[in-house]
C-alpha cells in the first residue's frame, strides 16, 4: 500500500512510519525536517501546496500527524500549520485519488475543561477548546470528518498522552520541570489520567489506516492505554524512570488556575517563546480527570495496547539510564 505520512519528524509520526515500512508499505513522508525513517522523504510545510502536491502525488492512504504543538505563539502560527495545513493535505489527497484519510487528533479538541470519566469520543468543538493548539486541532478535526464521502474515507484518531522514550513533548516537559522545581501537584493528584505508550499509539495509527473505509470512517476514536491512574502517580512514575525528584510541592487548584491564567496573558502580550512555568491548560490537565471508554475505538480497529503501564516504565527508566540515546 502507498501511505504519505505527514509530520514524521516527531516521534508518533517517525514510529509509525518505520512500523509501516517494516511491514512492506510504500511509505512516502513529508515534514520540514529529516526525519530518520529511512523512507522517501519529501521535505516541506503542509501548508505549502507545492510540497505536499508532491508527496501525495500516486498515494492511496494518506495519515495526517503534522501539526503546530505548543503552549505559546500567537493563533496565526496554529491556524497556518493546523487548519490551513491540514486542509491542504486534504485537497492534494482528493486530487491524488487517495481513498483513505486518517487524521490524527487530540482528545483535547473536545475538552472543555471539566472531568472526563470513562468518557466517549465527544464532537470536535473549537469554540470550547482550551487554548490555541486544542482549538485549531478541533477545526482542522471537522474539516477533515466534513471531508468524508464515498471517494474519500475519512477517520480521525485522537491519542491521548502519547510518551515514551525520545519523547519531548510530554516526558522531557514534565522531567524538566521536575528538575527545575517548577513541578508542583494540583490539589490532591488524585484525578484519573490515562496515557498511551508511543509504540501503542503508532500501532493503533496502523490499524487506523486498515481498517479506514466501509467500515470505520466519518467519525472520532479516541486512542489510549486503558490503565487510568491518579495523575500523582503518573508523575512519580515518569520522574523515578528519569532519575528526578517527583514533585512534592503542592499547590491549590483555584490559585493554580489564577496564576495559569495571568502567566498566559503576560506572555500573549509580550510574544515570549520559551515554555511559562505555569499555564491554564496545564493546571487543568494536572487536576482533572480524563480518561475515555475504548470500547468502540478497539472494536472499529481490532487493536489492542501491547505495552502495559509497567513495561512502558521500565523501558523509559532503561533509556534514561543508558543515557537516552536516539530512537
Amino acid at each position: 500500500m502507498r501511505v504519505l505520512v505527514t509530520g514524521a519528524s516527531g516521534l508518533l509520526g517517525r514510529t509509525t512510519a518505520t512500523a509501516l515500512a517494516a511491514r512492506g508499505d510504500d511509505v512516502t513522508v513529508l515534514q520540514r525536517r529529516p526525519s530518520g525513517t529511512g523512507c522517501r522523504e519529501v521535505l516541506g510545510d503542509v501548508a505549502d501546496a507545492v510540497a505536499v502536491e508532491k508527496a501525495a502525488r500516486g498515494q492511496e492512504v494518506v495519515l495526517h500527524l503534522a501539526a503546530k504543538v505548543d503552549v505559546v505563539g500567537p493563533l496565526v502560527e496554529y491556524e497556518r500549520a493546523n487548519v490551513a495545513g491540514t486542509r491542504t493535505v486534504l485537497a492534494a489527497a482528493r486530487r491524488a485519488g487517495a481513498g483513505r484519510f486518517v487524521h490524527v487528533s487530540s482528545p483535547s479538541v473536545a475538552h472543555a475543561g471539566r472531568p472526563l470519566v470513562g468518557a466517549p469520543a465527544d464532537p470536535a468543538d473549537p469554540d470550547r477548546a482550551r487554548g490555541h493548539y486544542a482549538a485549531t486541532k478541533a477545526a482542522a478535526e471537522q474539516l477533515v470528518l466534513a471531508a468524508d464521502s464515498p471517494d474519500l474515507a475519512a477517520l480521525a484518531v485522537r491519542p491521548h498522552l502519547v510518551w515514551g522514550p525520545g519523547d519531548t513533548q510530554l516526558v522531557a516537559r514534565l522531567v524538566d520541570r521536575a528538575r527545575s522545581g517548577r513541578l508542583p501537584l494540583l490539589g490532591p493528584a488524585t484525578a484519573l489520567i490515562d496515557t498511551t505508550y508511543v509504540s501503542d499509539a503508532a500501532d493503533a495509527l496502523v490499524a487506523a489506516v486498515d481498517a479506514c473505509g466501509p467500515g470505520a470512517h466519518g467519525e472520532p476514536l479516541v486512542v489510549s492505554g486503558g490503565e487510568p491512574r491518579p495523575v500523582g502517580e503518573v508523575l512519580e512514575r515518569v520522574c523515578r524512570a528519569a532519575g528526578v525528584p517527583p514533585p512534592r510541592r503542592r499547590l491549590p487548584v483555584p490559585l493554580g488556575l489564577g496564576a495559569g491564567t495571568v502567566v498566559d496573558a503576560l506572555w500573549a502580550a509580550t510574544g515570549r517563546r520559551d515554555q511559562p512555568p505555569l499555564t491554564r491548560f496545564l493546571v487543568e490537565q494536572l487536576s482533572t480527570a480524563h480518561w475515555f471508554d475504548q470500547r468502540r475505538t478497539r472494536a472499529l480497529l481490532g487493536w489492542t495496547p501491547a505495552v502495559g503501564l509497567e513495561e512502558g516504565f521500565a523501558r523509559l527508566g532503561s533509556w534514561y539510564a543508558d543515557g537516552c540515546p536516539a530512537v
